[in-house]
């Protein structure tokens, strides 16, 4: 099979290439490989490599191939890990200088239940320091770049698993979302990205109050339902475990979901502005779906000031899951960000989450009274340049407050990781300049197989598969 038809296909369709023995797993590490080795120097997504152990796991894939074994869902193909993902035995730095990179004793859940889907895991993407900037940009390993610009930033925290995947060295990615962290990247680059509902994916523990979801960034709304069914839950012993779904979700993909009502924003809270492409990527969104019989109705996304500020307060306190952290190296912002969850006492925490599950109770009533689904600009604006937010960072420090450009970013996408709620975002659109610019959908809460049964259409009615980078 030619190499340039490996790297564009799905990873549903690589799986099935190997069982059917027209590519073998060898061969395809082999191609994932070569195009690293071509591109990574670019776009710097990739910030270490295991080729040997990979090519090891390959070797013994390819075996049970010629074996005729039973095969998993995704047996040989190759998937990289993000740097805030432990993996047992590998190092894991979470993009810090402030760390050595020991080995870690353990693996994250989805690791595991990734392996055991089969997957040949590839070695670590970027992120920022830590995981909050909205970009892949640290000091240790430098700034990720965007396939479709290289002047510009493929987003974050999950950037260098979107810039992997963008590039065509693999086709699928695991990354994580917080606030925005799988489905910003997912806009930059002209990915899918699902964030799924607090405790759909199992974790080792709940991070953020169960903000932070683990998933992956892919090309199509078919693998994004198939990597879910294999990593999902319920755990015995997870602390929140979201309801089981009714039948595998990549049964939904392409099931009729009715006709929905659909909010539809086009502002942002706060009085932000919403750059043009961004609002027109929405109202082109709002149009297919009337096409497809949806009723859509203009409505608002709103935040309170308060409820900002205690989610700040929550993901600060979020640094406490490090260990042997030299704090004296971390980024400047880091440390800010330290300081002030140092100064927050536990009472004061406690009355932070309990806004944040109030507030949240009143927010996720709209569905279901108001609309069903919610449609949204992913972010208010383009992919800034490459850089231009770490550079910010860095200088705003000493004010405790995020530069602008990561509130830009994240405004439309952080709420839904507070409520719970799954949101995904699509591919819909192109700027004038040519980057690509997603559009978010947001269900209530546990309704992941709503949101792919939309996005799948979506897909069909405004197909986005033959769209690649200039790289």
């Amino acid at each position: 099979m030619p190499e340039k038809d490996l790297l564009n296909m799905s990873a549903r369709a690589l799986a099935a290439a190997i069982r059917d023995r027209q590519v073998s797993p060898v061969e395809l590490l082999e191609a994932s490989l070569r195009r690293v080795d071509e591109v990574n120097g670019k776009v710097n997504a990739l910030v270490w490599r295991n080729d040997d152990e990979a090519m090891s796991w390959a070797k013994r894939a390819e075996s049970e191939v010629l074996r005729s074994e039973d095969l998993a869902p995704f047996h040989g193909v190759p998937m990289p890990i993000k740097d805030l993902t432990p993996v047992q035995g590998w190092p894991v730095t979470y993009g810090s200088s402030a760390l050595p990179g020991a080995s870690c004793k353990e693996s994250e859940l989805i690791v595991e239940a990734l392996r055991r889907a089969g997957f040949i895991l590839t070695g670590l993407t970027n992120v920022p320091e830590f995981g909050p900037l909205t970009v892949a940009e640290n000091v240790r390993f430098g700034v990720s770049r965007n396939p479709w610009d290289l002047s510009r930033t493929p987003g974050g925290s999950s950037g260098g698993a979107g810039a992997a995947v963008a590039a065509g060295m693999f086709s699928v990615a695991q990354g994580n979302d917080g606030g925005g962290s799988i489905r910003i990247p997912a806009s930059c680059c002209g990915l899918v990205g699902l964030k799924v509902s607090r405790g759909r994916v199992p974790t080792l523990y709940t991070s953020w109050e169960g903000a932070t979801v683990p998933g992956v960034l892919t090309r199509d709304v078919a693998d994004t339902a198939a990597v879910l069914d294999v990593t999902r839950g319920p755990s015995p012993g997870q602390w929140y475990n979201a309801p089981e779904p009714e039948r595998p979700f990549l049964d939904e993909v392409g099931a009729a979901p009715g006709r929905l009502r659909v909010g539809v924003v086009e502002d942002a809270p706060f009085g932000l502005p919403v750059e043009g492409p961004c609002k027109e990527a929405v109202r082109q969104a709002a149009k297919a779906m009337e096409a497809l019989g949806h009723e859509v109705q203009p409505t608002v996304l709103e935040f309170g000031d308060e409820f900002v500020a205690a989610f700040f307060t929550v993901s600060n306190t979020g640094l406490a899951d490090y260990d042997d952290v030299d704090w004296d190296k971390a980024e400047p912002h880091i440390q800010a960000a330290r300081s002030a969850a140092l100064a927050v006492d536990s009472l004061t925490y406690v009355k932070a989450v309990h806004l944040l599950q109030r507030e949240s109770r009143k927010f996720v009533q709209r569905w279901g009274e108001e609309f069903d689904l919610m449609l949204t600009p992913t972010m208010t604006i383009q992919p800034p340049l490459a850089g231009e937010v770490i550079a910010a960072a860095h200088g705003s420090a000493t004010s405790g407050s995020p530069p602008l450009q990561v509130f830009q970013m994240a405004v439309m996408t952080s709420g839904f990781n507070v409520t719970g709620q799954p949101a995904i975002s699509l591919p819909l659109h192109e700027g004038p300049s040519g980057l690509p610019v997603g559009a978010q959908l947001a269900a209530g809460p546990w309704q992941e197989a709503l949101l792919l049964r939309v996005a799948a259409q979506l897909e069909e009615a405004m197909p986005w598969a033959g769209r690649r980078p200039p790289l």
